[in-house]
């Protein structure tokens, strides 16, 4: 056959690279071609879709698994698109997790004794239910599991089905990553809605009036925030006080608070661009602890999703942080990227430094400002600025810094910001990445600057997932 962009393969996935890319193999007169499926395991039969095709390999996107691997266990959990690998034992998930990446650091960062540095991998104190934030979405487009075809017309609640933007999955019951109660329950919630007459959200046609609904737990006391999601069609006719008492019923006293957004934006997300809302019964945030430190988390704040494995990577950030150094008063620990400031606020309860936290979304600054606040951190600070932009205003910290902590986004650091970052120095990095591939590419860098790499962890943050955030440590060379 013709391999072009859209042309239709069938293919066994034989290994699996990193970022959970499945491979595939197709025979041609000059050899193996290799395939890329995403989200795919050895041993499955899949249909794909090529959409990029090169000389020495192709790219596809899933369509559907047309057969099991034996590697899969059969389980009591309603599939969905966010946990591909839900099917495969933890242990394989480990496995494959672990040989990618390090393979990873030697291909792309050139780290060919990486085994010898490498520390701990940080496994998920829960393997299910570990997320404490879920969004689910609405559509008139639903795709049918059982009878694999599309539904027009519909009325539909859960997760979008891979690929897609426009197509839901209905959630019936448990999907084993949030919480089992509230999922079991959800159906329940769907049936309501459906019921007052207002139509779902009709994503490539944007109208409709349901939209989204997200909701936030609290491992700490168990408790729930719920927020949903709808456009101002008619929304004078929308009984909030009805929909307050039906989740009142279904959840009890686990509702810390319930919140209405409207969004009548044309963008497939769930906040709108002031970040307003109403608040329709009780708070407007939930309380977490991490490490003996308590955090009001809002419905827009980032937070860990998994706050039990998040403790464990903490732990080992401040491990590496105090790992054979004395801070006395007056030295500095810069967290930069620093979120809702919770390493910085745990490394100031340990030391008697000045920590100063960075980051660009002033939400998160006020939390973490809020949160010192609330845990009596007196020695740690925070701005709401670019990290770039906050180094070059403030020379005074320059060659005053003892140790710097970076946890920038998935697209990793910028060259001119981690230049930025190398001309401060401090006298020991510890680098947080939830890519790992953008931090091997820095790790040179640093190299040529002087700072010696001592060792490395990977966390399992998400099992089911391909992802994987790592903990690197970095030394100045005296």
């Amino acid at each position: 056959m013709k391999l072009k962009r859209g042309s239709i393969l069938e293919l066994e996935i034989v290994d699996l690279a990193f970022g959970g890319k499945g491979i595939g193999k197709l025979k041609t007169d000059s050899g193996d071609l290799i395939v890329f499926v995403p989200n795919t395991i050895p041993g499955q039969k899949v249909v794909a879709r090529i959409f990029k095709k090169r000389k020495s390999f192709i790219e596809c996107k899933l369509i559907d698994v047309i057969e099991q691997s034996d590697l899969e266990q059969e389980l009591d959990f309603q599939p969905i698109s966010g946990a591909p690998y839900m099917r495969l034992p933890i242990e394989k998930q480990r496995e494959y997790k672990l040989r990618n990446t390090l393979e990873l650091y030697k291909r792309l960062g050139s780290i060919t004794d990486i085994d010898a540095l490498f520390d701990e991998y940080l496994e998920s104190p829960l393997i299910y239910h570990y997320r404490n934030k879920m969004e689910y979405s609405f559509s008139q487009i639903q795709y049918d599991l059982a009878l694999k075809e599309v539904v027009d017309d519909a009325f539909v609640l859960g997760s979008k089905r891979r690929g897609t933007w426009w197509m839901v999955e209905n959630l019936e019951k448990d999907s084993g990553m949030f919480d089992k109660e509230f999922e079991n329950k959800l159906h329940e919630i769907t049936s309501y809605l459906q019921g007052t007459g207002f139509q779902a959200w009709h994503p490539p046609k944007k109208f409709g009036f349901y939209r989204y609904l997200s909701v936030r737990k609290s491992y700490s006391n168990n408790k729930l925030l719920i927020n949903l999601t709808t456009s101002a069609t008619n929304l004078n006719e929308f009984d909030k006080e009805a929909f307050v008492d039906v989740l009142k019923g279904l959840f009890g006293d686990r509702i810390a608070g319930i919140l209405h957004t409207v969004n009548d934006g044309l963008g497939e997300r769930s906040s709108n661009d002031d970040n307003t809302y109403e608040v329709l019964y009780g708070e407007n945030k939930i309380e977490e602890v991490l490490l003996s430190l308590s955090f009001d988390v809002s419905m827009q704040s980032f937070f860990q999703t998994n706050p039990k494995s998040a403790e464990k990577l903490y732990q080992k950030v401040i491990d590496y942080v105090v790992e054979d150094m004395v801070y006395a008063k007056g030295d500095v620990v810069m967290d930069l990227f620093c979120g809702t400031g919770t390493i910085g606020q745990l490394i100031s309860k340990l030391t008697d430094c000045e920590v100063i936290g960075v980051d660009i979304v002033p939400e998160a600054i006020e939390n973490a400002i809020e949160n010192a606040t609330k845990n009596q951190v007196e020695t740690a600070k925070f701005y709401a600025a670019d990290v770039g932009k906050f180094l070059l205003a403030h020379p005074e910290y320059e060659g005053k810094i003892k140790t710097i902590i970076l946890d920038p986004p998935r697209a990793g650091i910028t060259p001119k910001t981690l230049n930025k970052v190398i001309k401060l120095g401090a006298d020991r990095i510890v680098y947080v990445s939830c890519n790992p591939a953008t931090q091997s590419r820095d790790i040179k860098e640093l190299l040529d600057a002087g700072y010696e790499f001592k060792k490395i962890s990977l966390a399992d943050q998400f099992p089911h997932t391909s992802h994987i955030e790592s903990i690197a440590f970095f030394d100045k060379n005296k």
